[in-house]
C-alpha cells in the first residue's frame, strides 16, 4: 500500500504470522518533476517499478527464507530480461507481424497497423487470462483484490475489519490493469496514423513511443479518476473495469487481514508524518 510519503507491505509469513515492511518514499514524488504534466507519468511510474521490484524481492525472501535470499546481479538480470520479454512479445512481435502482412499481403500502412494492434490488444488479454489460470498467479490475483477491497472499504468509510471489507467491491478505478489497457489502446490508435516504413524504422518507433504513451497514459488514467461523477467518464471507465476482473480474484478473510493489516500500517505512518510536518 503505497500513500504519499510512505509504503507498507504485509505478507503471511511461513509461521503464519503477519509480517509487516515499511519503507519512507522517495523524494522525487514531492519533487517538481512529480508536477510536470506527461513527464511525471515516466517518472513516478520508473520509481514505482524500482519499488515494486524491491517489495516483490523482500516478499519472496520472507517465504524462501534468509539463506535463500533473491537479490545482486540475479535479481536484476531476471529482471531486464524480463522487461526485455515483455516489450518483445507486446510491442515488437505485433509490428513485425503487421509489416509481413504490409508486405507479403500488399495491404494498406493502416490496415497493417490496425491489424498490429488488434493483435497486441489480443496478446495482452489473452496473457492475462492465461497467467490468471496458474494457481500461484490466481493467488496474487486474490491479493489484488484484497487490496482493492481494502481501498474501496476505507473510501466508503467502511469499518476495516475482514468481514465488512469482503462485501466491497473487487473493482477500482485507480488501479495499475487500467494504465497497461489504457496503454495499449493508445498504442492502437497512435499508430494506425503511422505511414508506410521499413521495418527496422517500425520496430524502432513502437519502442521509442512507449515512454511517449506512457506518459499520455497517465494523465488519462489521473483525469478519469478525478471526473468519476462524470457520466461520460463512468461510460469510458468501463472497459478498465472489465479488464480488472481478469487480473482480481475474491480474496479469503485470510488475505483481507494481511491487506488490512498493511493499509492500517500505511494510515499509521501516514498521520504520524502531518502530526510532525511543520
Amino acid at each position: 500500500m503505497r500513500g504519499t510519503a510512505f509504503v507498507a507491505m504485509a505478507n503471511r509469513a511461513p509461521d503464519g504470522q503477519i509480517s509487516i515492511t515499511t519503507e519512507t518514499l522517495s523524494g522525487i514524488y514531492l519533487s517538481a518533476l512529480a508536477k510536470i504534466p506527461f513527464l511525471r507519468g515516466l517518472v513516478l511510474l520508473w520509481d514505482a517499478l524500482g519499488l515494486g521490484m524491491r517489495f516483490l524481492t523482500r516478499s519472496a525472501n520472507i517465504q524462501t527464507g534468509e539463506e535463500e535470499k533473491i537479490e545482486g546481479p540475479t535479481l536484476y538480470i531476471s529482471l531486464g530480461v524480463s522487461l526485455l520479454i515483455g516489450v518483445g512479445i507486446f510491442f515488437v512481435a505485433p509490428a513485425a507481424l503487421g509489416q509481413l502482412v504490409e508486405r507479403w499481403l500488399h495491404w494498406s500502412a493502416l490496415g497493417s497497423n490496425l491489424l498490429e494492434g488488434a493483435i497486441r490488444l489480443a496478446v495482452f488479454i489473452a496473457y492475462l487470462w492465461g497467467v490468471g489460470k496458474m494457481p500461484e498467479i490466481s493467488r496474487v490475483f486474490a491479493y489484488h483484490g484484497a487490496e482493492h477491497k481494502t481501498i474501496n472499504a476505507y473510501e466508503a468509510g467502511v469499518e476495516l475489519v475482514p468481514e465488512k471489507v469482503a462485501l466491497s467491491s473487487l473493482l477500482h478505478p485507480r488501479c495499475g490493469t487500467s494504465f497497461l489497457l489504457t496503454l495499449v489502446v493508445l498504442s492502437v490508435i497512435v499508430f494506425a496514423f503511422f505511414g508506410p516504413m521499413p521495418i527496422l524504422l517500425r520496430l524502432v518507433t513502437r519502442i521509442v513511443f512507449i515512454p511517449v504513451l506512457a506518459g499520455v497514459a497517465y494523465e488519462y488514467i489521473r483525469w478519469m479518476a478525478g471526473h468519476l461523477t462524470n457520466p461520460i467518464v463512468a461510460l469510458l471507465i468501463q472497459p478498465n473495469l472489465a479488464l480488472q476482473k481478469l487480473t482480481t480474484r475474491e480474496p479469503d478473510l485470510g488475505m483481507l487481514e494481511v491487506s488490512i493489516a498493511a493499509f492500517k500500517t500505511l494510515l499509521e505512518h501516514e498521520d504520524k508524518n502531518r502530526l510532525t510536518t511543520p
